[in-house]
C-alpha cells in the first residue's frame, strides 16, 4: 500500500539566508516523512514598502539589497508564470547557490543568467522579468498574489520563509546552521507540533550567530 504524501507549501525569497536554510532543512526531512513541497514565491521587498504615513528613510544598504532582492523575485515569478509552478524549486536552487553559497548577490545579471540555464529554462525570463519603460512589471499581479497568499495564512508581522501544512501555517523556523539526518526529523516534527496548537503564536530568543552554510 502506497501511503499518501504530506502536501507542505514553502513560500521563500531568493534573497534571504535564513529562508535558504530552512530550505535546505525541508529538503533533508522531506524523504523521511514523506513531504509532498510546493515552493512558492514572496518578497521581501513587497513586505518592506513604506507605508503612506512612513516618516524614516531606508538607508542606502537596505534600498540595495531590496532592490536586488525584487529583481531576484521578479524572475522566479516570471518563470512560474510562463514554465508553471515546478520552475520554482530548481530556478530557487539555482539562485541560491548563487547569492548564498557562493556569496555573489551582487553580480545580479550574471547570478540570473546562469541560474535560468541550471534550471534549464529559457534565457529570454531575464529580460520578460524586467519592468517595462513605463515602470511595469509583466507579471506583477501574479508576484503580489504568489506573495499574499502567504501572507494570509500568518499575518503581516513575519518574514520569509512561511510554510503550510495540515491546516497549519508558520513563519520560520529561523535556524542555523540547517541540520541533518535525525537532528533534522527529530526538529521538524517538533516544529509540527507546537505550530499545531491553535493558541501558540510565538517561540523566539536572541540570535548568537548569522547563517551558516557549511
Amino acid at each position: 500500500m502506497t501511503l499518501e504524501k504530506t502536501p507542505v507549501d514553502f513560500w521563500f525569497d531568493p534573497s534571504c539566508p535564513w529562508a535558504w536554510m530552512t530550505s535546505r532543512w525541508v529538503d533533508e526531512v522531506a524523504p523521511h516523512r514523506d513531504l509532498d513541497v510546493s515552493w512558492h514565491i514572496m518578497s521581501l521587498a513587497i513586505l518592506n514598502e513604506p507605508g503612506p504615513d512612513a516618516t524614516e528613510e531606508a538607508s542606502a544598504e537596505a534600498v540595495a539589497f531590496f532592490s536586488r532582492a525584487l529583481r531576484y523575485a521578479r524572475v522566479v515569478a516570471t518563470a512560474v508564470a510562463l514554465n508553471g509552478a515546478a520552475a520554482a524549486k530548481p530556478l530557487y536552487d539555482a539562485l541560491g547557490k548563487r547569492i548564498h553559497l557562493e556569496q555573489r548577490a551582487d553580480e545580479v545579471e550574471a547570478v540570473i543568467a546562469e541560474s535560468l540555464v541550471e534550471a534549464g529554462l529559457a534565457a529570454a525570463i531575464a529580460e520578460r522579468s524586467r519592468p517595462d519603460a513605463a515602470g511595469v512589471f509583466e507579471f506583477d499581479a501574479e508576484l503580489h498574489e504568489s506573495h499574499a497568499s502567504g501572507i494570509a495564512l500568518v499575518g503581516q508581522d513575519v518574514g520569509t520563509p512561511i510554510i503550510a501544512l495540515n491546516g497549519i501555517a508558520f513563519f520560520g523556523p529561523v535556524i542555523s546552521p540547517a541540520p541533518t539526518g535525525a537532528e533534522a526529523i527529530s526538529l521538524w516534527d517538533g516544529v509540527v507540533a507546537v505550530a499545531s496548537y491553535d493558541g501558540f503564536f510565538e517561540i523566539k530568543r536572541s540570535r548568537t550567530r548569522g547563517p551558516i552554510f557549511d
